[in-house]
């Protein structure tokens, strides 16, 4: 029966280890071996995990050292790294201005450049950019022109007469921080030809086109008449406050 004492072997909640079996000797039946017997890690095991153990505690104290400010920071020995060989700025020339600036404008265009040829497919030779070109365009008016005869003067009546230039404009000002390209198509013959050799002049067409069209584009926007108007303002405010009663400003046909 399951339950009966003089069953000996080993039940299921405590099953037995089998050892080896050892030769009977007449000294009794064998014993398992000793605790201190048993399989031990190998000399260089222990010294694995020795070493792991004195690694880790090293990397601990650096990391603590690190938070605490003691040591300095480690960066990445692969890190990119940017160096300015730049030659000094050289001055070329300087100019006495003698000149009013008295109005500008902000233009933008956008500039689509296409250069193919004919009767060949634009997927072997095509030259297509897209360009956002932003700048500014001056209109000045140069007081260095004047004749003797520009300013009249008249101390009893208080009063002055100026004749002055037209109004002259400046060639646009590419803002490059404003300016990008947005698109840009290479045919396949393009491509191999870019790969061998590069044409800086084809970004400088581009640029060249977004002054040109900046700068025809200020001459009609009004921007002569608000320069005229400008000035006179300020030729006005200035010699009034000199104490003259009547200013009259003229300026000559462009």
């Amino acid at each position: 029966m399951a339950n009966s004492p003089e069953v000996e072997g080993p039940t299921r909640e405590y099953p037995t280890r089998e050892y080896p079996a050892v030769p009977d000797d007449g000294a009794g039946p064998a014993s398992p071996p000793a605790a201190d017997e048993r399989v031990k890690p190998s000399g260089f095991a222990r010294l694995l995990i020795f070493t792991a153990l004195v690694f880790a505690l090293i990397v601990a104290a650096c990391l603590g050292l690190r938070a605490i400010h003691v040591l300095p920071t480690f960066d990445n020995p692969f890190s990119s790294k940017t160096t300015d060989r730049s030659q000094p700025v050289l001055l070329q020339s300087m100019r006495d201005l003698s000149r009013y600036v008295a109005a500008d404008g902000s233009f933008q265009v956008i500039v689509d450049l296409q250069e193919d040829k004919n009767n060949i497919p634009d997927f072997l030779i095509n030259q297509r950019t897209l360009f956002v070109g932003a700048g500014s365009v001056e209109e000045y008016v140069e007081f260095s022109a004047l004749s003797g005869d520009a300013l009249k003067v008249d101390d009893t009546k208080k009063t002055i007469q100026i004749t002055l230039p037209a109004p002259q404009q400046s060639t646009a000002a590419l803002d490059m921080q404003k300016s990008y390209v947005v698109a840009e198509e290479r045919g396949l013959l393009n491509r191999i030809g870019d790969a061998f050799h590069s044409d800086p002049t084809k970004q400088q067409r581009v640029y060249q086109l977004a002054q040109q069209r900046i700068t025809e584009a200020a001459a009609s926007s009004g921007l002569d008449k608000r320069a005229e108007d400008n000035t006179q303002k300020m030729l006005e405010s200035l010699f009034t406050r000199l104490g003259y009663t009547s200013v009259t400003v003229t300026f000559a046909k462009p």
